[in-house]
């Protein structure tokens, strides 16, 4: 059901149950979802690179939108001209081993290339449907507190709607990461200390919503338009195995964005009776920093080595936000999650830049973690797998 014309959708808790039309969080502290999540009728979609009035299949989308092609699944951009866009989404997804060299042809999965997105990470999936979010309810500024990468979608995607940004970044953030923030014209903020005090700093400056400097929190942990973006990942892994799940994908995980966007977009399918089953979901962690592992199986399963993970800079949430929704999902679906240590994510990144794979270093647990997963025993020999490269390793 899409929203009324010209009114964004509410918002509800899951935990309290109060609806509002839009804030950051629920004023009982829990995240906020979308109170009335599209759940389309009919068959699933043929997508087509053509127009689709045009094309020789009933029920057909032009894949020339990107993730947008799966508008009758999202919660934002009802109005198309709302619509914040550069073209992302429908990523390749590709033979691992096809072709690879050495000792790379044990990965027997298939890849989906996110680090080809606009500004080289799955990011861009949140950031579209954020700024759409923003153009509908009519924001002048935004924030966003970030590591690198969402912090550089949204600005980008900021700029491209015509929204001012700032972003809040730690103060050892990536010089190349920072360089993309600048570019866009966003106003990169530096935070001394933890990434929780990065997140305290950019939540500080939202201001009260009444005076000119107030902004709207564009944040991938807590916005629920960021978690529609990031659920388009599984509608196409879905479309490219001609709406067949795979029996499980593996994701980095530190706040949860892309494994529960993968969780959600899953669910969403099984529930509009375009896919069968939701495939097992498995969480890679940053050894050191992984707080779901550690919750799940112990200190020592979350830190092996007693050594932080530390190349892995992308996922090192001591918190994160959603924390029982990703144990719920792990918990939904037979998954799990691992920590990967600092020398396993380097070897595993070794293999993937000699296999061709470009990716930044982060990216690399997801591999490293299947091969745990494989040699633990749960993951089998004849299971289908999808692994999202989420990075690009230009930006290193």
């Amino acid at each position: 059901m899409a929203a009324a014309p010209g009114r964004p959708r509410a918002l509800r808790c899951l935990d309290c149950g109060a609806t509002v039309g839009d804030r950051w969080r629920c004023a009982c502290g829990a995240p906020l979802e979308f109170a009335d999540p599209p759940i389309p009728d009919g068959d699933a979609p043929t997508l087509v690179a053509a127009d689709p009035d045009a094309a020789a299949v009933s029920n057909a989308r032009d894949a020339r939108n990107g993730l947008w092609a799966f508008e009758s699944l999202l919660a934002v951009g009802d109005d198309p001209a709302d619509r914040v866009t550069l073209g992302e989404g429908l990523t390749p997804l590709v033979d691992a081993d096809a072709g690879a060299a050495g000792d790379a042809d044990d990965w027997d999965a298939a890849f989906k290339l996110e680090y080809v997105s606009p500004t080289g990470s799955f990011k861009d999936r949140g950031a579209t449907t954020t700024l759409t979010r923003a153009r509908e309810l009519g924001v002048e500024r935004v924030v966003e507190d970030s590591s690198g990468n969402a912090g550089a979608a949204i600005a980008t995607y900021a700029a491209r709607a015509g929204i001012d940004a700032a972003v809040y970044v730690p103060a050892d953030a990536k010089a190349s990461k920072l360089r993309a923030i600048r570019r866009a014209g966003a106003e990169p903020v530096r935070i001394d200390g933890s990434r929780a005090d990065v997140t305290e700093a950019c939540v500080a400056a939202l201001g009260d919503g009444d005076d000119a400097d107030s902004a709207w929190y564009a944040s991938h942990a807590w916005n629920p338009a960021f978690f529609e973006g990031t659920a388009t990942v599984a509608y196409e892994i879905a479309a490219q195995r001609e709406w067949n799940a795979p029996d499980a994908v593996v994701t980095p995980l530190g706040h949860g964005t892309l494994f529960l966007g993968a969780y959600r977009g899953f669910r969403r399918l099984q529930r509009a009776g375009w896919i069968d089953e939701v495939p097992r979901l498995y969480g890679a962690q940053a050894a050191g920093i992984a707080p779901v592992v550690r919750a799940l199986h112990g200190a020592d399963a979350a830190d092996p080595e007693g050594q932080h993970n530390a190349v892995a800079d992308g996922i090192q949430i001591a918190e994160p936000v959603r924390m029982g929704e990703i144990r719920d999902a792990i918990a939904d679906t037979g998954g799990d999650a691992v920590a990967i240590t600092e020398a396993a994510t380097e070897r595993e990144l070794d293999r993937l830049h000699a296999a061709g794979f470009y990716t930044e270093p982060t990216c690399a647990v997801a591999p490293a973690a299947l091969r745990r997963l494989r040699e633990r025993g749960d993951v089998a020999p004849g299971d289908d797998v999808v692994v999202p490269l989420t990075g690009s390793g230009l930006k290193r």
